[in-house]
């Protein structure tokens, strides 16, 4: 396992696994089988509605809670609601969080990170952080903040790289976390004669490929699967490395090319959805 440093001291595993899109049965057998694996890391969400599932897991899995790093996200609906941290709490069952992110730049996002400062200051929350938010939100967030965020989750894959965005984020000391780190399933990335030939050279498939060079590219991933061969597979990751010209022929891949674009129009939507997390299993 590798791990990045954030900007207070908390050490966040390089690879996780992530729950978005799976049903409460789904995550929780697919938590327990990425830590019985070695995972460390666990991504879910008030908007997933699996937080009890993920919760279940952790339990039934048999570790210590300070061996998990648990992270999760507050939905634009709940930002203006004091016991929006609270509840996460419980639905996760836990007495704390290691990384909270505010999921979308969307409503009363600064009384939404309030929140999460105070959680973090009462000691509920160890680190907090960004998600979909742009350099300009990022910037009125520090403007204004107490808790510096320490961690940006946003679409970084081969074929959008978000360059300038990472060298924003490193002079904040903020680190990035990808998701979609495999290009959302687009069969043209993944059969990109460069990973085939990379992964026949190290013995790897080319989603493994992909998600060492975002390792070794400081990008933090969580790829999310409920098939066990895939979890073990997409852990498999530490016992080689790309070479310097090897990182450098992925870097040339760069289109800019992004599969989830924000509107003020969805992000009005995200603003007005509430997530049935009361009705969650």
């Amino acid at each position: 396992m590798e791990f990045a440093a954030l900007h207070n001291g908390v050490k966040m595993p390089m690879a996780g696994i992530g729950t978005f899109l799976l049903t409460p049965d789904e995550a929780e057998a697919s938590v327990l089988s990425a830590l019985q694996c070695g995972y460390r890391l666990i991504d879910t969400a008030n908007a997933y509605v699996n937080e009890k599932a993920v919760g279940r897991a952790i339990k039934r899995s048999g570790l210590r809670r300070e061996e998990i790093f648990l992270e999760t996200k507050l939905w634009p609906s709940f930002y203006e609601q004091p016991d929006a941290v609270e509840k996460t709490l419980q639905r996760l069952d836990t007495d704390y969080i290691d990384l909270l992110l505010l999921h979308q730049p969307a409503g009363n996002y600064m009384a939404g990170y309030r929140l999460m400062e105070k959680a973090c200051q009462e000691g509920k929350v160890r680190a907090i952080g960004l998600s979909n938010f742009t350099a300009e939100q990022i910037r009125e967030i520090l403007a204004a903040c107490q808790v510096k965020p320490a961690v940006l989750q946003t679409e970084v894959h081969p074929y959008s790289q978000e360059k300038e965005l990472k060298k924003f984020l490193q002079k904040e000391g903020m680190v990035i976390q990808a998701w979609y780190p495999l290009g959302h399933g687009d069969r043209a990335l993944i059969q990109e004669p460069l990973f085939a030939e990379l992964g026949e050279k190290y013995g790897k498939s080319s989603a493994q490929i992909i998600l060492r060079w975002h390792i070794q590219d400081g990008n933090i991933v969580i790829p999310g699967s409920k098939n066990p061969a895939h979890i073990k597979d997409n852990f498999d990751l530490f016992d080689f490395s790309l070479n310097p010209e090897e990182m450098a022929r992925i870097s040339a891949m760069d289109r800019k090319k992004r599969y989830y674009t924000s509107t003020p129009e969805l992000l009005k939507r995200y603003a007005e959805m509430v997530p049935p997390v009361d009705e969650q299993k």
